[in-house]
């Protein structure tokens, strides 16, 4: 047991030096680390401290302080026998007085640059300076510590300290082989089962996995295998990672986490390393789970790609093997997430590699509800919070739009100076992150903000009026985001995951409403329409090429797609259309059919609302608000 602890003591060391993360005071790693016990490590102190003392001994043997002085001013002090001695070098003369030592110490030294002057010798002669000729190489130890020995150390230590920074090359170049997962011991998580909500599917299935693991038993005496590999595909924010951290919370067994990008290197070859190191990891530590997060960043389509990344192509293949090799028994069993099943290759998705593919999809009304339970914990909610509304009130978030929905509301509960979150405070933190900030400050012309006011009032009235359209909850001219001047909220009272062609045409009725209005008030229209005009093109076009809506081609599909064959690319996928042009023609002029048509419908709705319309715009331009009770309350008066 102790010979285990040790050799698991040894590679957390070895491994923390590939990392760079080490916290040994030991400036110069473990190059200089003795293997005995009572082992002796090299210091950079060690380095300092021995220099200086060099340095300070150095100090003791070198000359007075030297003048330089001019080769006149020299000869001057010869002639008036200030300068007793002269030593000759090849670069300068030094000139010693009576009270200068032996060595040169004391008194002092006056230095001169030589000039070939035949004189200087008979000056010496005749005033009796005894002089001879010196080699300037100086301390032969010194100059070898600073010529040699110095600049190694500093040089060796950038290289250390360069190296250490550089964390994903490890401190040696075999490291670059050994993967990167983190191994999550049980519980560190903090995330259970309990924490994760609006998507019990997805949850009932890993919980099986996680049972698996813990009795393996129970399952194997009838013949049942657990999956190799499970999947999970859903939209960004649906809380596929959280559910891996929960398995690893619950699992009570290893767990490897690693990123799919962290397979990915410069160099050929050490992604499929990787691979290989990470599977004998865990068959060593079986029963276990690898956890791949955003395994489309490994795992794009080999299909129809062009001078794809030889790496990337090296590494699936490692992964492909290694999964093909799995002995179902040994309780190995691999969990990936992406939100783009799209482009992974179709090996993966094979049985015997990924088994089971999960979708963890946008929750519903219930899992909204219970999503936002879960992240007000933590919050102090007024009495008059209603979570059932707001979850009503946020169709198509996700878990991680909630979470930022209760955190918005509470900084809002704060910014106001109150100690609860309000209903007002999730009301608020709801059109903020639908619609953006809201623009107080935002300077517009009194003629412009009249057109807005009919812009919105335009869109309200047809809404309200048209059978199947989402009932309108507040219109706003306060600008909001980036480039709206106003806006009208509606939100359907119910999930919906399919639309009837009534509805379809509903909405488009109510997005050409606001420009109708402009054309109808002022004889002209503005630009405020264009992400209204998109919208309508975008569901004139489906209904037409995907609906099988067309008068000519009911039911039938026109949209483009890709090879069958060859199925998805990973890159640009190219895309055909099996239909003429004549075809194309008519897709064209019917989309335009449509909107023209469905324009015309609403510009008639809107003359025949024309009193309300004006009210209606009065009252923006007065309060720049309406609520969904004032709204229906005038909508109940014109009646």
């Amino acid at each position: 047991m102790a010979k285990k602890k040790e050799d698991e003591k040894k590679k957390e060391e070895e491994g923390c030096w590939e990392k760079g993360s080490c916290k040994d005071p030991d400036l110069f790693g473990p190059l200089f680390r003795m293997p005995n016990k009572g082992q002796f490590k090299f210091s950079l102190w060690y380095f300092l401290i021995t220099l200086f003392v060099l340095l300070l001994i150095n100090s003791l043997f070198v000359p007075a302080p030297e003048s330089l002085v001019g080769f006149s001013d020299f000869k001057k002090k010869i002639e008036q026998g200030e300068i007793v001695k002269v030593q000759m070098g090849e670069n300068f003369y030094y000139g010693f007085t009576e009270s200068t030592g032996e060595r040169g110490r004391g008194g002092t030294v006056y230095r001169t640059v030589p000039i070939n002057d035949p004189t200087f010798i008979q000056l010496m002669d005749a005033k009796g300076v005894s002089y001879m000729k010196i080699s300037e190489k100086g301390n032969a130890f010194i100059n070898f510590l600073l010529t040699w020995v110095v600049p190694f150390f500093f040089f060796f230590f950038i290289w250390r300290l360069m190296f250490q920074r550089m964390g994903n090359m490890g401190s040696n170049v075999l490291a670059l082989g050994r993967n990167r997962a983190a191994i999550v011991a049980e519980g560190t998580t903090g995330v259970s089962f309990n924490d994760v909500a609006g998507c019990d599917e997805a949850k009932e299935e890993l919980m099986e996995v996680v049972d698996f693991l813990k009795n393996p038993g129970k399952y194997t005496r009838i013949g049942g295998k657990i999956p190799k590999g499970v999947l999970l595909v859903g939209p960004p924010g649906t809380g596929k990672t959280l559910l891996a951290k929960a398995v690893a919370g619950e699992a009570g067994v290893p767990f490897f986490r690693i990123s799919g990008s962290d397979f990915v290197e410069m160099f050929v070859g050490v992604g499929a390393a990787r691979v290989r190191d990470l599977f004998r990891q865990a068959r060593e530590k079986a029963p276990c789970i690898i956890f791949i997060d955003e395994l489309d960043a490994i795992g794009k389509s080999r299909v129809n790609v062009l001078g794809g990344n030889e790496e990337r192509e090296q590494t699936l293949n490692q992964l492909l093997v290694e999964m093909d090799g799995f002995d179902s028994r040994t309780g190995v069993i691999i969990l990936a997430a992406t939100n783009r099943p799209e482009i992974l290759d179709p090996a993966l998705l094979r049985a015997g590699r990924f088994d089971r593919q999960i979708l963890v999809d946008r929750p519903d009304l219930a899992g909204r509800e219970a999503i936002l339970r879960i992240h007000a914990k933590g919050v102090k909610l007024a009495p008059d919070v209603d979570l059932h509304k707001v979850a009503r009130d946020t169709p198509g978030f996700v878990g991680s739009d909630l979470a930022n929905l209760v955190n918005e509301a509470a900084l809002l509960a704060v910014r106001n100076g109150r100690s609860e979150v309000t209903q007002a405070d999730f009301s608020e933190a709801i059109e903020k992150v639908i619609a953006g900030l809201q623009k107080k400050n935002r300077l517009i012309s009194p003629d412009q903000k009249r057109i807005v006011a009919y812009h919105e009032a335009g869109h309200a009235l047809v809404a309200a009026f048209t059978e199947g359209a989402d009932p309108v909850r507040k219109i706003t001219i306060v600008p909001r985001g980036i480039g709206a001047l106003g806006y009208t909220l509606q939100i359907p009272t119910e999930d919906k995951f399919l639309m009837t062609e009534k509805e379809l045409y509903s909405r488009i009725d109510t997005l050409l409403g606001g420009r109708a209005a402009e054309e109808l008030v002022f004889g002209t229209v503005s630009t405020g329409a264009a992400n209204d005009l998109v919208k309508v093109s975008d569901i004139a076009k489906r209904m037409v090429t995907e609906y099988g809506m067309s008068p000519k081609f009911r039911n039938v599909a026109l949209n483009q797609r890709q090879p069958a064959l060859l199925g998805p690319t990973a890159e640009a996928p190219q895309m055909y259309r099996d239909y003429s042009d004549a075809t194309q023609s008519y897709i064209d002029e019917t989309i335009a059919s449509i909107v023209n048509e469905r324009y015309a419908q609403v510009k008639k709705l809107l003359e025949e609302k024309r009193p309300l319309l004006e009210k209606l715009a009065s009252r923006l331009l007065e309060s720049e608000t309406i609520e969904e009770h004032e709204f229906a309350q005038l909508i109940k008066e014109s009646a």
